[in-house]
């Protein structure tokens, strides 16, 4: 019986960035038909193999194939593409653009006179989308797209150029759990046809429940590949962090009886997000707005902080009333604040660390607007080393940072100040174990000093620290469930499910 070549494989992969390895003798291989895995911490290799399984930069040392023939020519980016495309979690769907010129970008039909022939072009998007199942309009501007259908455009245009291996990079960090869902039966639909998965992500759950093969990397090596069903989750943690799992997080101690209200919501709306919403943090107390995306959870979290302004109601910090809709009025009022989207809203890529993490506090920089650059790299040595932030130096900028670290940057900007009141919005989205587990670690440490947080996400690991959470659908508090709460209760409320029905 013949054996089916693997769709791709790379053996023995050595890539190094001056004195940096980022990848040592590394080797993964994928069978045709398979969701395969990759996973690890940030800083473990995973980018710059994707980036060598795509061509987009060569090995130093090691080999790539496909179906059992080498890798094309670098220079021979058609060739690449018609093996292998990838959808990254930063979408690479030009806003500015309909759905059917972002799909056949540079590959449009001319007509006569060299005219691009339009109505030949949303013809052949129309097919496109019918073919894979993507209910969306060609003529649909890009920017009106929602994450979840980026997402399956970057699929469709990734198979029209003939590639039937798919690498999705942390597809379901910006997804609620009803689009997760959706796109697992779109991954298991494609199998069906035929096309390959390489799924990278820092959700072990997921894994277990779509992959049917798991790869670990560790301090840029291989450290093991095995079937998911064979793998105990402690097995894969402690193949992920070198070191068996942590015992689950204690019991916190939570505010003092008499301390003080360091943000009171009452009665804020915002038409078509919430409505009528009140709820109050004290200092050193944790609280969660647990909700799914389209709850409000996000929207209320940023209100409080100024990047919307409600319609009705009010926002207090810390004794003062902010102007609505307005960010700096609002960290002067006390509040520290780390965005959903850290690409989008919560860095400059090309400023550096030191300029990333001193944003917010130009008054410490200097005198008079004028910016003395020891003082900022003073400060910013101090952030690098109290958030453990792995870079060479503050000068570095940030976007050479791995996505942990660069989660680490926001939280120091955030704590520039020396909040009264910490707002999250999906703090340790698209980050891995250990990251996650220090990020949470430093939120319970502001707290036990006395600062209140409010943590808005869907991610259960991220509302186990909270003293209590108030859980958002539709746009309203629904529940208010005190620490200890059981995952399917929260859960359930989360969803709109009434268990007692």
């Amino acid at each position: 019986m013949a054996v089916t070549a693997p769709v791709a494989e790379a053996t023995g992969i050595t890539k190094r960035f001056g004195s940096t390895v980022a990848l040592h003798e590394a080797a993964i291989r994928i069978e045709a038909g398979q969701t395969h895995a990759l996973v690890g911490r940030n800083g473990a290799g995973k980018s710059t193999l994707v980036s060598i399984l795509t061509g987009l930069q060569a090995p130093d040392e090691g080999e790539v194939r496909f179906g059992g023939e080498p890798a094309p020519r670098l220079a021979d980016r058609d060739a690449w593409r018609q093996r292998v495309a990838c959808v990254y979690q930063k979408s690479t769907i030009i806003p500015e653009l309909t759905v059917a010129e972002n799909l056949f970008l540079n590959r449009h039909d001319h007509g006569r006179g060299g005219l691009i022939s339009w109505k030949t072009v949303h013809g052949r998007a129309r097919e496109l989308l019918d073919t894979w199942s993507v209910d969306v309009d060609a003529r649909t501007p890009a920017r009106e797209l929602d994450v979840e259908q980026r997402q399956f455009v970057e699929i469709a245009r990734a198979l029209s150029f003939g590639a039937r291996f798919i690498i999705l990079d942390e597809p379901t960090a910006q997804l609620d759990g009803a689009a997760i869902s959706r796109l697992f039966t779109r991954i298991t639909d494609l199998q069906r046809q035929g096309v390959t998965f390489l799924f990278i992500s820092h959700h072990l759950q997921e894994v277990y429940e779509i992959c049917d093969v798991v790869t670990v990397f560790r301090d840029a090596r291989h450290i093991l590949t095995a079937a998911v069903d064979e793998l105990p989750r402690a097995e894969l943690v402690a193949a992920m962090t070198g070191e068996a799992a942590g015992e689950a997080r204690g019991v916190r101690r939570g505010p003092s009886p008499d301390a003080a209200d360091v943000l009171v919501a009452d009665g804020v709306s915002l038409p078509g997000a919430y409505e009528d919403v009140s709820f109050r943090v004290r200092a050193g107390e944790v609280v969660g707005l647990a909700g799914a995306a389209s709850s409000g959870r996000i929207e209320i979290a940023e209100t409080v902080v100024g990047l919307r302004a409600a319609a009705r109601g009010s926002v207090e910090i810390a004794g003062s009333r902010p102007r609505p809709g307005s960010v700096p009025a609002a960290l002067k009022a006390g509040a520290g604040f780390v965005p959903q989207d850290r690409h989008h809203q919560g860095l400059v890529p090309q400023m550096s660390v030191a300029d990333n993490g001193t944003l917010t506090i130009p008054e410490r920089l200097g005198r008079n607007g004028f910016i003395d650059g020891r003082r900022r790299d003073g400060l910013a040595a101090a952030m690098i080393e109290n958030l453990a932030i792995k870079t060479p130096g503050p000068e570095l900028p940030v976007s050479g940072l791995s996505g942990g670290n660069q989660q680490k940057v926001v939280m120091a900007r955030a704590l520039a100040g020396d909040p009264e009141l910490l707002v999250l919005i999906n703090p340790t989205a698209g980050v891995d174990v250990r990251s996650k587990e220090f990020l949470l670690g430093k939120v319970e440490e502001i707290a036990e000093s006395g600062a209140g947080v409010l943590i808005a996400s869907d991610e259960l690991d991220d509302l186990r620290l909270c003293d209590r959470v108030l859980v958002v659908f539709q746009g309203r508090v629904v529940a208010e469930m005190p620490g200890g709460w059981h995952d399917h209760q929260l859960v359930a409320a989360m969803e709109g499910v009434d268990l007692d029905a």
